[in-house]
Order: structure tokens, then sequence, then C-alpha cells
């Protein structure tokens, strides 16, 4: 199964109805197979063959989806990547990747002229404008009744995320044909009673995995999407009503940023069904104030990784019998607890959470790294994807997610991994070394929090520090909290004491208030 012939037979059933909606522009069915089908044709003259990877690197538009379904119609690979991101951290996924091309927004243009120096071999297509040396998407798509090859069955890769890790640089795992339709169109159906009949709504980048399942979900079932050019609580409302959406999907920091306005006007809302929330964990009090004013929606919430898919699901009825739970085992995967010498923990018991759904690519479960066979190794063993995430089972089946092995910070949906953080600011002339925790955030559930030592004789403030991550990392990552420290506090061997840090953080951050 692959997903632009999910396409292809739901353009045949309703080829007027609308597929994909974005701001003032929108697609039927029946127009994204054919513009994909064109662009496919002009990838194709363009060089761009199966297993090739292309790199997509647009704000939320139209266009993203008929990239992406071009790509597929040729056994392409696509490596989304969000807008937020800063243009080394692009380049770094483009090189990694092996790219052949990158989409890009015209308006972006000047931001990636390096890359453009220093990858003289990277096809480049833009979007929305004219921009020297690089092909227009529209000349691409021209309409063609050109014949397309037949995509290969094996290997049926399909996107590249990249993740990163305890070392810092990201790894980008490769998601199969039959991740996303077994994931989206068929277990999130039989979960959610998700439809054809639903109206989804985007309120994260379409590049964020959370804006790409949504997306999933509604090629897969031949729905509608309807995608926000950017969030705005007031804006989601508005469409919410305009549209008749029937199915928002959102991580927590967005749940709070409309509470204000849907606790004025959850009447608008009315259409809503189903709130589907992953992210970190959903405070069981913004539950409570989002059921009471939208008492007709259902709210699905549950723990997803990349590398595995969807592991858990807490459905509405469980909201409040079990809130601090990430839910129980989705039918069909596979979860066991280990210690640290690999040996199942009983009910009750602290163990890193363990995942598998058949051979790695072919159900849920990702197919592995790009490129890096050796982190493959490690992460899959005998078809079990070590996460790096600590939980524990009770005796009803539900888990709970304790702790993260890997040292990460969750901060509005979005993963930041710490060591990359510190790698950025490490290269600051003035910095000695430095540690990097995560904080409680009362709007985004947690914030990056660094605590510097500075070189004898030098001096550095707060903005200084924020403004030399901003050229490194994405605008996301950067430390929201600066701590100028003289000693950073260590054990016996050497290492940086996290707990600590987190410690003095709040005393801090306490005193501040």
């Amino acid at each position: 199964m692959r997903l632009e012939q999910f396409l292809a037979a739901h353009a045949l059933r309703f080829p007027t109805k609308i597929a994909v909606k974005c701001g003032d522009q929108s697609l039927t069915y029946a127009e994204l197979l054919a513009t994909s089908r064109s662009l496919a044709a002009g990838l194709r003259r363009a060089g761009v063959g199966p297993g090739d990877r292309v790199v997509v690197y647009l704000p939320n538009c139209l266009e993203i989806a008929q990239v992406l379904y071009a790509a597929f119609w040729l056994g392409a690979l696509v490596i989304p990547v969000n807008t937020r991101s800063t243009p080394r951290e692009l380049a770094y996924f483009a090189r990694d990747s092996q790219a052949r091309m990158l989409v890009f927004h015209a308006g972006d243009a000047p931001a990636l002229d390096a890359i453009a120096r220093d990858m003289p071999d990277l096809r480049r297509v833009a979007v929305g404008g004219a921009v020297p040396g690089a092909e227009p998407l529209a000349t691409l798509m021209r309409p063609s009744d050109e014949r397309l090859p037949d995509a290969p069955l094996h290997p049926d890769d399909a996107m590249i995320l990249y993740t990163s890790g305890t070392t810092g640089k990201p790894k980008g795992a490769i998601l199969t044909h039959a991740n996303f339709v077994i994931g989206n169109a068929f277990v999130n159906a039989v979960e959610w009673g998700i439809t054809a009949e639903d109206v989804f709504l985007v309120t994260t980048p379409l590049a964020h995995r959370t804006g790409l399942a949504r997306l999933m979900n509604s090629m897969g079932l031949g729905a509608t999407l309807v995608v926000m050019e950017r969030f705005d609580a007031q804006q989601a409302v508005d469409t919410i009503e305009r549209e008749r959406v029937t199915a928002a999907g959102m991580v927590p920091t967005v749940a709070r940023m409309l509470m204000p306005i849907l606790e004025q006007q959850a009447s608008r809302c009315a259409s809503l069904r189903h709130i589907i929330v992953t992210g970190e964990a959903f405070p069981i009090e913004l539950k409570r104030r989002m059921i009471e004013k939208l008492p007709r929606a259902r709210l699905h919430s549950f723990f997803a990784m990349t590398e595995v898919g969807s592991v858990t699901v807490l459905n509405h009825e469980e909201q409040f019998t079990h809130p601090a739970s990430v839910g129980r085992v989705t039918p069909g995967v596979e979860v066991k607890l280990v210690d640290e010498r690999g040996q199942q923990v009983s009910v009750d018991d602290v163990g890193e959470i363990l995942v598998r759904a058949g051979e790695a690519g072919r159900f849920t479960t990702m197919r592995g790294y790009f490129g890096r066979p050796e982190a493959t190794a490690e992460t899959i063993v005998d078809g079990w994807v070590h996460t790096g995430d600590m939980g524990r089972f009770d005796s009803d089946g539900y888990l709970y997610i304790v702790d993260r092995k890997k040292d990460m910070v969750l901060s509005g949906g979005f993963n930041i991994y710490t060591k990359e953080v510190e790698q950025a600011l490490a290269e600051h002339p003035s910095v000695a070394d430095v540690a990097v925790v995560g904080v409680p955030d009362p709007i985004y559930g947690e914030a990056v929090a660094a605590f510097i030592e500075l070189r004898p004789g030098m001096t550095l403030n707060a903005d200084e520090v924020q403004a030399h991550a901003r050229e490194r990392i994405a605008s996301y990552k950067k430390p929201k909290h600066v701590f100028f420290v003289d000693e950073l506090p260590r054990s016996g061997v050497g290492k940086v004491l996290k707990r600590d840090l987190r410690g003095i953080a709040m005393a801090r951050l306490e005193q501040a208030a």
C-alpha cells in the first residue's frame, strides 16, 4: 500500500471534494491528484528518481501536499523541515540526507544563499516568486500527460524525519508508506472513530509530526484538511466555526492558548467532535476546562514518538479515571519495560520503554536511521525499538511516563535535546562550560534553562546568549532562562549534576517571581 494510491482512489470517488485548504486557497482531490502527478513529471525531468531525497522547507501552504505526493509518485523520499529551523540546521539535514533537491519559499532565499554556494549540486526549487539559480515550482508543475513509472514496492520509504539524541547530532528516522497507512489511516481511525466525513484542523507547522499526522489522517481517509498558515487563538476559533471543523489536532500549549477564547466563545466551536492531543503531558485541570466548554467533543490523548508512531491511547472516558497515565497500549503494538540488564520489570516497577510492531518499517515502527547502520542496530534489537523513555505499568495495564533516559526538554510540543543546545552555546568564545535543563513553564509545559560558566575575564549577558543561540539553532530551542554560575555542580567523577541544577533554577525563578 502506498500513499499516492490512496489519493488516486479518493480522487476517483469524490473528485470535487476539498482535500486541503490553507488560507484562501484550496485543492479538490481531483486537483491535488492532477497537480501532484504533473509535478512528479517535472521533478523526474529535473533528475529526481526512486530513492532520491527531496528537502521541503516551506511555511504552511498547499504546495507542501503537492510536493509530498509528487515525490511519492516517483518513489522519492521527502524530508520536511520546520521553517523555524535555522539555515545552518537546514544545511545539516540536506547534507546528511544527501538530498538531490531543496524546495523553499522565495521569501527565505536570502537566508539560504550560503546553502546554494556550499552545495552547488543541490537542485533548488522556489515557491512564491522568482529566485536566481532556482527553478520555479510552477514551471515544474505545468500540466503534462507524461507517463510515470511504477514506484518500487521495496523499500517503500516515504519520509525522513530528523530527531536529535544524546549526542546532539540529529538522526534521520526513515518512515515508510506502511507506517503512515497503518498508523494514520487504520489504527487512528479505529481508535478515535474518525472518518472521511471529518474536517481536520492543523494548528501546528505541517513539518511537525503533529501536523504531518493530521495530513496523513485526512489524505488516508479521504477527509478534508484545513491548515492554519500560522497559529492565532482567535483565528483558530474563527476557522473552526467557518469551516465546520470536526477534528482538531493540537499540542497542550495550543490548548492553553485557546482556553481564554473558548471560555468566552465556546458555542462557536459546536462542530468539534474530536480533540487530538499529543506532546507533553496534558494537565488535568486543562482537560477539565476544555471538556466543560466543549461537552460534545471527545478528547483523545496519546503517547507517540517519531521512531515508533503511536504507542498508547488514553480515551475520552479515561481522561479523569487515569489522568496521569498516557493510556493503554494500542492494539497490535507490543510494549515491554526493561531494566539496565535488559530484563523485563514487574508491574509498578520502572524500566525503559521498548516498542515492537512486527518487522521494522512494515507496520508502525521506523525502518531505521538513514545512513547510520550502527545507530539503527543499537536502537532496534530483535525488532524492539529502544525509546529512551522510562515508564511503569499499573496492574490495569495503564502506562505512566516516569522520566526520560534521553536528556530532553519538551516545550510546546517540540522535542529539544539539551546536548544540541549545549553544543551551540559552547561555541561562544566567552563560554567555558554550559549545562542545559528543562524547567516548568505555564504556557509551553517546559522551557529551556541554561547554566553558564564564563572564561576568566569574559563578560556575557542573557540577551547575547539568546542571540548567539538563535543564529545556530531554531528559535524555540534557545534558552528562555540564562543563569551564570562560578562553577557547575559536579559528581566525584566530574559529571554535571543536572538534578541539582533544576533545583537551583526553580529556586531562582521562585525568588524572581
